[in-house]
């Protein structure tokens, strides 16, 4: 059995690192403010806004130079302390409102949502401009990013432990049960040195196969002991894949060549013309209609085309297709803009449970059930989805405060 580990931005995050996007946002606004001091304006102007501000030389200096937080600096102008003048383009402006009202926002969920505002109007050229408008945004994010991803980064023990940890046999669905017994009956069949090989890869210590594994081995053969009854060094992943969904490299720091893959499904910053930044959800009744119009400036960006420009998708398929494995969450929101390949995972056949690591708030509770609930919007089927999640009792966060 494998395991595939879902890499979201919460991992990186569990470093310290501010890559969500909120933090991208601030760290825009701080730009726009450095430009014009640098240049002696008080208008700047992008592709996303407009900004007159006649007393930037008082308030711009002061911010930039006196405030520790890049977010003093983005009230700064949301807030429009002084004489000041914001054009937004609608993507930006909705964008902006998220971060000001909620604290967040997922760029990719309010592109799709005006995609289809403007599609279903037949507004093809607002369509084009906000294309136009994400590939801005998308440039400047890994201009962020390619800053963010120089910082030094030490692994942390446990986040590795979790990953290559045994699988247990709670956290696997009923309904896979019957894999397990496949599973068990093909390593009894094994031979000593195909058995140990995996122990090594491990860096576990022989003796355990000589011992645990050799009794259960001969007891399962006499009939002595249940196939639940294996023990626990059986149930290491026999490869594990690290799908990161971050453009970063930080993933990179726990991939072990010995025990399986690691795989960037929406590329990695240091190629940023392979660099998947869109919307990927198919099961949305919309996107039927969507494909309906004929017109390949509704489909630009849409993660289920880009998938076919490289060959990680495929990587991906190839990995589910070949055996049963744990799905593992790692920092990842399971949001709809990646509804479509997480369907792909969630309801495959081989696929013998969902674990999600979740995240404990500064208020002391955690996401465990907002995670919950998202992961189901990637189900079709909520009897699967039920039988397939690990119950909060076998789960824990990925790191503790």
């Amino acid at each position: 059995m494998n395991r595939l580990i879902l890499i979201g931005n919460g991992f990186d995050c569990a470093h310290n690192l501010k890559t969500k996007y909120e933090n991208f946002i601030y760290w825009y606004w701080k730009r726009v403010v450095a430009h014009m001091l640098t240049k002696s304006i008080d208008t700047y102007e992008d592709e996303l806004c407009k900004v007159t501000n006649h007393e930037l030389d008082y308030w711009g200096k002061y911010y930039l130079f006196h405030s520790e937080e890049e977010k003093d600096i983005y009230k700064f102008f949301i807030n429009k302390e002084g004489d000041i003048d914001i054009e937004f383009s609608p993507l930006f402006e909705r964008i902006n409102k998220s971060v000001q009202t909620k604290g967040w926002v997922d760029i990719e969920n309010e592109y799709y949502d005006l995609l289809k505002e403007y599609a279903f109007v037949d507004n093809i050229n607002k369509v084009k401009e906000l294309n136009a408008h994400l590939q801005y945004l998308k440039e400047r994010l890994i201009e962020y990013l390619t800053y963010i991803d120089k910082q030094e980064v030490s692994i942390n023990e446990n986040i590795k432990n979790k990953m290559y940890a045994p699988i247990k046999l709670d956290e696997m669905s009923i309904a896979s049960r019957h894999l397990l017994k496949e599973y068990v009956n093909s390593w009894i069949e094994q031979n000593d040195s195909i058995v140990k090989s995996k122990i090594h890869r491990y860096g576990l210590n022989e003796e355990i196969f000589d011992n645990e594994i050799a009794s259960f081995r001969k007891n399962y053969k006499a009939g002595r002991v249940p196939f639940t009854d294996i023990p626990r060094h059986y149930m290491y992943p026999d490869a594990v894949m690290l799908l990161s969904f971050n453009y970063t490299h930080f993933a990179q720091l726990y991939h072990n060549e010995d025990l399986g893959f690691i795989n960037y499904i929406h590329g990695k910053i240091e190629k940023p013309s392979g660099v998947i930044f869109g919307y990927g959800d198919e099961l949305d009744e919309n996107y039927k209609a969507l494909q309906n119009k004929n017109d390949n400036n509704c489909l630009s960006n849409i993660k289920s085309i880009k998938y076919l420009e490289e060959e990680s998708y495929r990587r991906l398929l190839a990995f589910i297709d070949a055996q049963p494995y744990q799905v593992v969450i790692m920092g990842h929101s399971c949001g709809n803009s990646d509804r479509t390949l997480l369907n792909t995972i969630f309801e495959h056949p081989n696929c013998i449970s969902i674990k999600p690591y979740y995240y404990i708030k500064k208020n002391g509770k955690d996401n465990y059930s907002d995670l919950t609930m998202n992961i189901c919007r990637n189900f079709t089927d909520m009897k699967l989805m039920r039988d397939k999640m690990v119950n909060k009792t076998y789960c824990e966060p990925l790191t503790r405060q």
